[in-house]
């Protein structure tokens, strides 16, 4: 790849955006500072290796900061039906612009106005909203003025994603699966020992039988283990309808994996689907492709998938990170990089948490790879959260 095609990867973030259900309905693309023009390398990235085939059948949101460079050519072979250009408010007062906003409504690709816009948001043929509500809600008549899905950002909670859904919202982005209410999150005590207890089962390669006494303690991680092997990712031919055919089909090294995984897939009380589960899948795919990006071998792979996922159990579990890692008997490795972010595998942990084009350097690894890994990750992610 030549230096200026290289350019065109700067470091990306790809933001979840959930329904009020907690499902994945779109990814917003936000460039970090240092990727020069935004516009440009968004449009560059979004064009790259069928991104948007990968990341079926989620909307793209894609910034666009100067509607008034915006020309149609750009968009060539972005499909209309998948994309959102999303437009800053300050920039649509401009007559100039709600034309050619109006035009690009007229040929299906579908306008976002961030932020208040008023008349000018129905002159541009806008059909939703992005607010920041993490504090205040917009008046009414704005969100009742085009037909949605308007979309919420700043979500710290989900009693606040409750309280812009009454307003009107039915997109929803922020960190919200970080801070899980309480009483819905909490285990009972008897159900958190079991957890740890599969847990520890699980990082010691314990023998197959331990692990089903184990599991026919719980309904319901049984129930999502049946349920993924027999989902349309394996094809299989014949149902499976026992934890010893879940094994055969998966493999131990797959089986443990699934099964760090499902720990996060039980329904809250309300019903919604746990958004720690994408997330965490999020976390294990991409510290994976960072260490094959490194050349690691297989037992250092499985370490970094083991890293991503147990480092949200904190969050699950609403338990300190050193009390779980006591309960457990994990390499020294992981326990370094979940409790200090600490030798290797902290190392990529803080670049999967926070990415950063320093951060990426020390360790060897470019913008491009970067791309390539977190592309695959939501992918994988995507696949994981619909499978269970």
């Amino acid at each position: 790849m030549s230096a200026s095609e290289s350019s065109l990867f700067p470091l990306v973030a790809l933001q979840a955006v959930s329904n009020a259900h907690n499902e994945w309905v779109a990814l917003s693309l936000l460039p970090s500072a240092d990727a020069g023009d935004v516009w440009q390398s968004a449009l560059a990235l979004l064009k790259t290796d069928d991104v948007l085939g990968a990341l079926l059948p989620l909307d793209c949101i894609l910034p666009v900061p100067n509607p008034a460079a915006l020309e149609l050519s750009q968009l060539q072979d972005l499909p209309p039906n998948r994309i959102v250009l999303r437009v800053p408010a300050t920039a649509v007062a401009d007559v100039a612009v709600q034309k050619k906003l109006a035009g690009y409504a007229e040929a299906g690709y579908r306008i976002m106005i961030d932020g208040l816009a008023g008349m000018a948001a129905t002159l541009c043929g806008a059909r939703s909203l992005s607010f920041d509500a993490a504090s205040s809600l917009p008046p009414t008549l704005a969100l009742i003025g085009q037909p949605g899905p308007h979309l919420a950002t700043g979500m710290a909670s989900e009693q606040r994603i409750g309280e812009c859904a009454q307003a009107g919202f039915a997109w929803f982005s922020g960190d919200f699966a970080l801070h899980p209410p309480r009483d819905l999150n909490a285990n009972d005590g008897t159900s958190r020992k079991r957890l740890l207890a599969l847990l520890g089962l699980l990082a010691r390669d314990a023998d197959s039988r331990e692990l089903e006494v184990l599991l026919k303690q719980d309904p319901a991680l049984s129930y999502h283990l049946l349920k993924l092997v027999n989902s349309a990712a394996f094809a299989l031919s014949s149902p499976i309808h026992s934890f010893a055919q879940a094994i055969n089909v998966l493999g131990r090294r797959q089986l443990q994996r699934w099964l760090q995984l499902l720990l996060y897939a039980r329904q809250q009380d309300d019903g919604k689907a746990n958004p720690l589960l994408p997330l965490a899948a999020l976390r294990a795919a991409q510290m994976e492709a960072l260490g094959k990006a490194l050349d690691w071998d297989r037992d250092q792979l499985d370490m970094a998938f083991v890293t991503g996922v147990f480092s949200l159990l904190d969050v699950l579990l609403d338990m300190p990170m050193a009390e779980i890692v006591a309960a457990l008997s994990l390499d020294l490795d992981v326990v370094m990089a979940l409790l200090d972010r600490g030798g290797a595998l902290g190392e990529l942990l803080k670049l999967v948490e926070q990415p950063n084009r320093a951060g990426l350097e020390q360790v060897g690894i470019d913008a491009e790879t970067y791309w390539a890994g977190q592309l695959q990750a939501h992918q994988w992610a995507i696949q994981v959260s619909r499978n269970i």
